[in-house]
């Protein structure tokens, strides 16, 4: 009977030595632990696939495109000469003797604008089209972004699922191993609730990582433009070629060549070029009419030569200008200058707002960065070497087994974390090198005035 019990006893723990020894050759990549295909193996997606498929089928990169286009119409049309005005007149004509009183013809009559409107007005919408160059930069910078910024998010989740599948099958394994104690006398019923209560947080744990990446992946199919894309396993790895940023060279970078700063000082331009069409139209326009037209009235006998003869084809021209005594514009140069004020001080605050953001995105990146390097050189190798060095002394007999359990936990949430750092630091540093756009499916639409 004793050596019955023994044997029992050897063979349990010889099964936690398995599982143990399969978990740690596990995490050293010696064996490949099966996963449930939760995310498929097979299509792989690299992040240039995902970039080409938004840039063709975003509509707001359409919508970007379709603004520079209304505003290459707006400026092809701002510059046209306005049309004449052609017509008929009939003067003088009495019912009674409708031929021989009657004056009647044809005319033409023209606005000439004065004081350099058109080009002004042209010069006006040629700031428009610019601004809405600019725009679509924007947008397509914006675009590029949130797919950097999903990929990432994605990859970060797709590496979750698989940390937390593989400590759910061990925690699984442990209460299996924790049942053969439990019937040799080894573990009490409270250690097996225990491990119990354990694997099943693990496997609430996976589920919600399960759920997050399928958020993340749907959120990512739904800004590339395809919200039916199928799920696949996304190419990459958080930890290669880790991202450094030069703080002062991006932050000149960001106040001089960033799209929402070109915007800002092309509404500037706008302003100033509205400012100058409204102080031009304090100048009149001129006014021309000239036509030609028969008249039938006989001439008087002044001139016995030519009495009792019809006046026949005569000339007629009309000049005039419109005089600015009540009218000139008062209230539009107020409202323009008042526009152009508005316009100089937004680019002020533009420039404010992104600095004050950029040093906010600065402080998130250095955090990250940090985190990482901490992550990576201190907290996770003492993590697997906590963890070894309680494998070992379980095999020798010296170390509990709830202190593997710990320290097995210890690790796995270390890793879960140091994922996390690596999906901040990678986001922190698209968004700062991404001139802070974000909001891919986000259009800014330009206004006329």
């Amino acid at each position: 009977m004793i050596w019955s019990n023994f044997a029992i006893h050897l063979r349990a723990i010889g099964a936690l030595l398995f599982v143990f020894t399969l978990s740690t050759a596990a995490r050293s990549q010696e064996i490949q632990r099966p996963r449930r295909q939760v995310i498929p193996a097979e299509p792989v997606m690299r992040l240039e696939d995902l970039e080409a498929m938004a840039l063709q089928r975003n509509p707001t990169l359409a919508q970007a495109d379709a603004a520079i286009r209304a505003a290459q119409g707006r400026r092809k049309q701002a510059g046209l000469f306005p049309n004449p005005v052609a017509g008929y007149f009939l003067e003088e004509f009495a019912f009674r003797s409708p031929g021989q009183t009657a004056e009647q013809g044809a005319f033409i009559e023209q606005t000439i604008p004065l004081g350099g409107k058109l080009s002004k007005a042209r010069r006006v919408v040629e700031h428009e089209e610019n601004r809405a160059t600019a725009l679509a930069e924007a947008q397509r910078m914006r675009v590029t972004n949130s797919i950097r910024l999903l990929y990432y998010e994605t990859l970060g989740a797709q590496r979750l699922v698989e940390l937390r599948d593989d400590l759910s099958q061990l925690a699984r394994e442990a209460v299996d191993v924790t049942k053969e104690l439990s019937n040799v006398g080894q573990a009490d019923r409270p250690d097996q609730l225990e491990i119990e209560i354990e694997a099943e947080r693990a496997e609430i744990e996976f589920l919600k990582a399960q759920n997050d990446w399928t958020r993340s992946w749907n959120t990512l199919a739904i800004m590339v433009g395809n919200p039916g894309l199928p799920p696949a396993r996304l190419a990459g790895n958080l930890e290669e070629e880790l991202p450094k940023l030069n703080d002062d060279e991006w932050l000149v970078l960001l106040q001089n060549d960033s799209p929402q700063m070109k915007v800002a000082r092309m509404e500037v331009m706008r302003a100033n070029a509205v400012l100058e069409r409204a102080r031009a139209e304090r100048i009149p326009d001129l006014f021309l009419r000239g036509g030609l037209g028969y008249n039938y009235e006989r001439f008087e006998p002044v001139v016995p030569s030519i009495s009792g003869q019809r006046k026949g084809l005569e000339g007629r021209f009309e000049i005039g200008i419109n005089v600015p005594i009540f009218n000139r514009n008062q209230g539009g140069i107020a409202a323009a200058q008042a526009e152009y004020d508005i316009a100089h001080r937004e680019l002020e605050r533009v420039r404010l707002s992104l600095t004050s953001r950029f040093t906010a995105g600065l402080r998130e990146y250095r955090n990250a960065q940090q985190m990482v390097e901490r992550y990576r050189t201190q907290v996770v190798p003492r993590a697997r070497e906590a963890y070894r060095t309680y494998l070992t002394n379980f095999r020798q007999m010296a170390a509990a087994y709830p202190q593997v359990l710990i320290a097995q936990r210890t690790l796995f949430q270390v890793e879960v974390e140091y994922a996390q750092a690596l999906v901040q630091l990678r986001e922190s540093v698209v968004r700062l090198r991404g001139y802070l756009l974000e909001g891919g499916l986000d259009f800014e639409r330009g206004v006329e005035k």
